[in-house]
């Protein structure tokens, strides 16, 4: 690259880095946004959201079951990224409702909001759909998996869940992070 078109390019990057230096301060005093704070991603050190988002408006339930995640993964001592796993994979199994036995629609004998199942060791049916044990349950299988803090969320949550869908667990990732931005200090 010759030296003109290089003191192009670096001024360019120049102005667009001093840009977002000024504009970042007034843009934080503007209406919010649904989008999670930029300390949270520099904080959490985790990998970007993969692929189109999902995102679906919670009802009390569903956020007191975000709370009880939130809970667990604190008492059992794991950073906010358990806490975003765990709610993106109960997004995505049960859209954090506490499923009990659906039926016909049921996925085998599937419950709870991580839609684990009794014959398969997770538990009674009464302790699946406790939020508290499921979602210990959900994290000790997590603290198995080496290197779930840095591998891609669906990755993770698909090496514990076992799931039909590997890559559906993704989609929630943004609305995951942001709940625990918004509840992880309440």
């Amino acid at each position: 690259m010759n030296t003109i078109m290089r003191k192009s390019v670096l001024s360019v990057a120049g102005l667009a880095f001093a840009g977002g230096v000024f504009a970042g301060p007034v843009a934080a005093h503007a209406d919010p946004v649904d989008a999670k704070p930029v300390a949270t991603a520099v904080q959490s050190g985790a990998p970007k959201p993969q692929g189109e988002q999902s995102r679906i408006t919670l009802n009390g339930e569903q956020t007191a079951n975000v709370k009880a995640i939130i809970a667990a993964t604190k008492k059992a001592g794991l950073p906010e990224r358990a806490a975003v796993i765990s709610i993106a994979t109960s997004l995505q199994e049960s859209k954090l409702e506490n499923l009990g036995h659906l039926g016909d629609a049921n996925d085998h004998d599937s419950l709870g909001l991580f839609q684990q199942r009794p014959s398969s060791g997770w538990g009674t049916p009464e302790q699946i759909t406790d939020p508290a044990y499921s979602t210990t349950a959900f994290l000790k299988g997590l603290k198995q998996v080496d290197g779930w803090q840095d591998m891609p969320l669906t990755e993770a949550a698909q090496t514990v869940q076992v799931s039909a869908y590997p890559d559906a667990y993704a989609q929630w990732e943004q609305q995951a992070t942001d709940l625990v931005a918004q509840y992880w200090n309440s």
